[in-house]
């Protein structure tokens, strides 16, 4: 039988942004996905209090609204309280989707959260549509919308962007200009991948 874990912690998976604090010590959610629960599905789960740990094994699953983690390994670093994530460590054949559909691999995750990084080590890889950058190590700032990829001993950055097609399609639809941002799945609405 699968461990599941419910944190409704103020902190969670890549691609959340911070609470605003509400009257008389309530919170208010923002435009984030910080104050949504995380979800965490995996074939076994280990409780470590002392060191506010959490470590999940086998087929782990990790969802937090739009934002979606699966490894075979995830261990979880909480506060002192044991109410707030702070660091998360992925291993084995980790893949990362994001709220805005990039979507990322690497052999190793770690994600920051008062930094609000997410730092992709080992064969690093991040896409989107067609466009790809890979390299040793992705570090995306998420706060910033950030990426700093660097590369290893043996190969060197690579990266393929294709551009948009300007013109109208066959539709008649006229394209978005280069400086317009390119459209995004409407909130809530899942990437396709």
């Amino acid at each position: 039988m699968a461990a599941v874990l419910v944190i409704t912690a103020l902190a969670a998976l890549p691609g959340a942004a911070a609470q605003t604090p509400g009257r008389a010590g309530q919170t208010t959610r923002g435009t984030d996905d910080r104050a949504q629960p995380v979800t965490v599905d995996a074939d076994r789960m280990e409780r470590f209090g002392k060191e506010s740990l959490v470590v999940f094994t086998g087929n782990v699953i990790a969802r937090q609204n739009n934002s979606v983690q699966y490894a075979e390994r995830m261990e979880v670093y909480l506060d002192e309280k044991g109410d707030r994530i702070l660091r998360t460590v992925s291993t084995g054949n980790v893949r990362i989707v994001t709220p805005d559909c990039r979507t990322g691999t690497a052999r190793r995750a770690e994600y920051h959260d008062l930094e609000q990084r997410v730092v992709l080590v080992g064969d690093a890889r991040v896409w989107q549509d067609d466009n790809v950058v890979s390299g040793e190590t992705i570090t995306m700032y998420l706060a910033q919308d950030r990426s700093v990829v660097q590369a290893g001993k043996q190969d060197r950055v690579k990266a393929v962007f294709y551009p948009r097609d300007d013109k109208a399609d066959k539709s008649g639809a006229k394209a978005p200009a280069k400086d317009e941002a390119a459209p995004r799945p409407a909130a809530g609405a899942p990437c396709v991948n």
